[in-house]
């Protein structure tokens, strides 16, 4: 996994690519984007359209704006939660996920136009953000392994054919992965292709979203599942999406505060339309980049080939997704995570500091959110002297 070709000068803008590798790098993110999708539209019977049109538009922008592998990811914990209430108790609905993103939007808006967001930013140490990264990296990587789980033979098949192809610049890593993938996929389920060779292209008008939202909805919405993602967001979309890009393209630096307004605007954007609460995860550009993206042309590559499938094939998405193996989609979330925990691996040389990065990152590894707040009080109660490691 090569770091990404950087500017010889900052006078030399980085432009957007459109090559194979960028291409390749593009379907990186796969690993997050299609369990979390399917999840929404299998479960909570989301329209397909509003869900990958938002994808794709917010993909596109970011890509045409940042000109780096700027991720557009779902929001895992609204996602996890929403899922899993759906099936329980049936207290989440779809307008319910609108007014989260909704919410979600006023809320990062806010925090990025008035400077709470760098503010606060700026009181997270560097150990906190660096263990915030690393754990983020091993949970991804803890996650692809309970994925493989579901197949080793074929997880170990498209591992270990993909680390092989990971430095090749002439055959991408990720088209043999997919391709590998959709064989298997069909050679085990060739009803599911049949039926998604035979499904026609039908065109789909987008619609206001918002309508039909009631009060009890948008509790929901809020408490729910807005806020409980606010922390964790700040740690992983926020903070960690920050350092990643700046260390990795300087030549395109970004701030907290205009992270939290990019949210903010994508996720009212996703609302008006039906779509589902999003963020920059960090784990998303670790994705596109450990596959080949070196620019923003990526998210535009995938952004385009989301609002294909929305405007002309959502009614037949969900063939597509159970075409694909999880085991697939686990080599690809395991080799993401390597590729973020392997950026984040310099340690602080004192032995406080070392101990509060281990211990942010083993925290993260199951929820961020806590793992964020955990490493703050960590880091102070270390610096006082309160804590001896």
């Amino acid at each position: 996994m090569s770091e990404p070709d950087l500017p010889s000068s900052a006078a030399q803008p980085r432009r957007n690519r459109f090559d194979r590798m960028e291409w390749a790098g593009a379907f990186g993110d796969l690993g997050t984007l299609i369990p979390f999708v399917a999840a929404y539209i299998g479960v909570l019977k989301m329209d397909p359209f509003g869900v990958l049109f938002a994808f794709g538009a917010a993909m596109l922008v970011c890509g045409l704006y940042y000109r780096t592998p700027f991720p557009v990811q779902p929001m895992k914990a609204i996602g996890a939660v929403a899922a899993l209430q759906a099936v329980q108790t049936a207290t989440v609905t779809s307008a319910a996920v609108y007014s989260a993103a909704l919410a979600t939007g006023v809320i990062w808006l806010f925090l990025g136009l008035s400077g709470l967001a760098a503010r606060v930013a700026r009181l997270v140490p560097p150990t906190v953000v660096t263990g915030i990264v690393f754990g983020l990296g091993f949970g991804f990587m803890l996650e692809g392994v309970r994925m493989m789980h579901n197949d080793w033979t074929i997880a170990a098949i498209g591992g270990i054919g993909t680390v092989l192809l990971m430095r090749s610049r002439s055959v991408p890593a990720m088209f043999v992965l997919l391709t590998f993938g959709i064989a298997v996929g069909a050679s085990r389920d060739p009803q599911a292709l049949t039926s998604l060779l035979q499904a026609g292209a039908a065109f789909h008008a987008p619609s206001f979203a918002l309508t039909d939202l009631t009060w009890n909805q948008l509790f929901v919405g809020i408490v729910l599942l807005a806020l409980p993602q606010v922390p964790l967001t700040l740690g992983n979309a926020v903070i960690a999406i920050r350092e990643e890009n700046n260390r990795l393209f300087p030549d395109r630096p970004v701030s907290e505060s205009g992270v939290a307004v990019s949210t903010g605007i994508m996720n009212l954007f996703s609302a008006t339309v039906g779509g589902v609460p999003m963020c920059h995860g960090a784990g998303g550009m670790a994705g596109h980049i450990a596959f080949g993206a070196r620019t923003g042309g990526a998210p535009v590559i995938l952004g385009c080939v989301l609002l294909v499938l929305a405007f002309f094939f959502s009614g037949s998405v969900e063939l597509l997704f159970r075409l694909f193996p999880i085991a697939v989609l686990g080599v690809i979330l395991f080799l993401t995570g390597a590729q973020l925990a392997l950026g984040s691996s310099v340690f602080p040389e004192e032995r406080g500091g070392r101990v509060v990065v281990l211990l942010t990152a083993a925290l993260c590894m199951w929820n961020v959110g806590i793992g964020f707040v955990a490493g703050l009080g960590l880091h102070h109660m270390q610096r006082r002297g309160w804590l001896h490691f």
